[in-house]
């Protein structure tokens, strides 16, 4: 669809909600995001590889040992947003990409340039968000 001049396209309230302009920016949006998280992973396995126990200071191991861990937590926190990306997809093919789990009214185009794999509009993600803190609470 690059005759769309996606690059340059920002969707608009004033067009119609998921038309087929505004699906193909948020499909490029995410697949882009999936390849960034995914080229990221190359770098992790890479810097996992380095050995790090000959290092001569036992501080400094430490530190490189904490610095991977830290590194594989989030590359796990990605590879859960792989899933939500992919889930989007999908929802995008199935036609209800854009439209709330809760209510199916349309969610913003704002929440969704922010958060391109938002499943709840701002309300019901706020009404979600109550419900699990009253229920922490208890």
């Amino acid at each position: 669809m690059a005759d769309t001049k996606l690059n340059d396209y920002i969707p608009s309230d004033d067009e119609e909600f998921m038309n087929p302009r505004q699906q193909a920016f948020f499909r490029m949006r995410l697949e882009q995001w999936k390849t960034d998280i995914l080229d990221g992973t190359k770098s992790t396995i890479n810097n996992l590889q380095e050995d790090s126990s000959n290092l001569p200071d036992i501080v400094d191991r430490a530190s490189s040992e904490s610095d991977k861990a830290l590194e594989l937590r989030t590359r796990d926190r990605q590879r859960k947003l792989i899933s939500k990306i992919d889930a989007a997809l999908r929802r995008i093919d199935e036609g209800t990409y854009g439209y709330c789990d809760e209510t199916g009214e349309p969610i913003s185009l704002r929440r969704l340039e922010a958060r391109p794999t938002a499943t709840l509009s701002l309300e019901a993600q706020e009404r979600h968000e109550r419900k699990e803190r009253t229920v922490r609470d208890d």
